[in-house]
């Protein structure tokens, strides 16, 4: 049965602490893929423990290499499918879908009933126009997949839209290598998450793969792998709630080892945005170490977040707990996640007496009748983040209950061991 978890914080809300945090999730999950394209040329350290990466490098290892890459006229193994099962990992949804359309087998790829609720479509229907063999084995458009590899390639040009998921862009930069004619992707509209994409080609870089992007086109030419080691950084995303716990606690003095100040992922961003509620980062010999100064900018302000909306959460939480009126765009893709993390967001600030509107794409927080009440009970609705960034409340309310505690292992399965660490106390209930 699931536990909740009892989170609380006694005393001084002072907070002087070091964190080792685990490997980004975004980095290994593109690091594993391109380990089986390169057939282990290219090799991984410093793997994360997060779930959706164990998920992804558990289906890979019994995948195996042989035969990973389109090969004259290789035919598919069986008549039978192997199934894949993904459980909730989306990221590994999206890049199998990719992956596995270029390696010679039979699959059904699927996942959890929540991700059979998201979309993949746009991804599906993009490698059916190079050339993959895919049908939807339930709704048109969703999990799971029926995929026959290798894809036999029709085109080298395909268009895909760029404000839905960076995910589908990245999962087939990682394979047009190994495609006989390469791939020139035109991005559609407004490229959303873009350091997402620069991830990725920047990881392809390091390991031989060149590539050019002109306007809204990106081309990568078939070429091999070079042999090398991607060393994977920890995770900037999880780093996130250690800035918010710094912002609501009274003092805090915060150390991130292994931390890069310029970072491949996108929720590096987080340094810049937390400038605006007085956390100051200062680079250190071992990482970064982030501090509360004690002093709040200007906050009437629009903060655009659509280059990192894995940080969505946690901003709008600590701006809702510090009674700051603040605007945000750049959420649209925050309703295909996990779950509709708006309306996760709405119900859960509502029970401090925040609200949050849409307007036209913009949204905006009303924190004029927030309260504290003595203790708040937090749904995570299968979400992580959900969980991650409300439970530094406990640094304003006396008790904050966080619903199914375990949500935390897609990510960062240490996050409530970090959280006594720092002087949280941590009841299963």
């Amino acid at each position: 049965m699931s536990k909740n978890a009892l989170v609380s914080f006694k005393g001084t809300k002072n907070i002087n602490t070091e964190i080792q945090l685990t490997g980004s999730k975004s980095e290994c999950n593109r690091a594993l893929i391109i380990s089986a394209l390169s057939k282990k040329l290219v090799k991984v350290e410093n793997l994360s423990n997060a779930a959706d990466t164990v998920t992804l490098n558990g289906i890979l290892s019994k995948l195996g290499v042989e035969g990973s890459e389109l090969e004259g006229d290789a035919k598919p193994k069986t008549a039978n499918s192997e199934l894949v099962d993904v459980g909730p990992a989306g990221t590994a949804m999206r890049f199998l879908s990719a992956y596995l359309s270029a390696k010679n087998g039979n699959f059904l790829l699927t996942g959890t009933e929540r991700m059979k609720q998201r979309p993949i479509g746009i991804l599906a229907e993009a490698l059916k126009k190079i050339g993959a063999n895919i049908s939807y084995a339930e709704n048109e458009g969703f999990p799971p997949l029926n995929i026959i590899g290798p894809l036999d390639q029709k085109t080298a040009q395909v268009k895909i839209k760029g404000d839905i998921s960076s995910q589908y862009i990245s999962a087939l930069l990682m394979i047009a290598p190994v495609l006989p004619q390469g791939l020139t992707l035109e991005i559609e509209g407004e490229l959303t998450s873009k350091p997402y994409v620069d991830m990725t080609l920047d990881m392809l870089a390091e390991v031989g793969i060149a590539h050019s992007w002109n306007g809204n086109s990106i081309s990568i030419e078939p070429q091999a792998f070079k042999p090398g080691t991607l060393v994977v950084e920890p995770d900037w995303s999880a780093a996130s709630y250690w800035y918010s716990i710094a912002a609501l606690a009274d003092e805090a003095e915060i150390s991130l080892p292994a931390l890069k100040d310029k970072s491949l992922q996108g929720d590096s961003q987080i340094q810049k945005i937390m400038k605006i509620f007085g956390i100051a980062t200062s680079k250190t010999e071992k990482g970064i170490s982030i501090s509360n100064l004690g002093l709040s900018l200007d906050t009437n302000q629009v903060l655009d977040l659509k280059t990192c909306p894995d940080l969505a959460q946690t901003i709008v939480v600590i701006a809702a707990a510090l009674g700051k009126n603040m605007a945000f765009t750049g959420l649209e893709t925050l309703k295909i996640k996990e779950t509709d993390r708006i309306a996760a967001l709405q119900n859960e600030l509502a029970k401090i007496g925040v609200t949050l509107t849409e307007d036209n794409l913009v949204y905006t927080l009303n924190t004029d009748n927030l309260h504290f009440p003595d203790k708040i009970t937090i749904a995570t609705y299968e979400d992580h983040r959900m969980a991650m960034a409300f439970a530094p409340l406990a640094l304003l309310i006396n008790e904050v209950e966080i619903e199914e505690m375990q949500v935390v292992e897609k990510s960062y399965p240490y996050y409530w061991e970090d959280l006594k660490k720092a002087g949280f106390e941590i009841q299963e209930i």
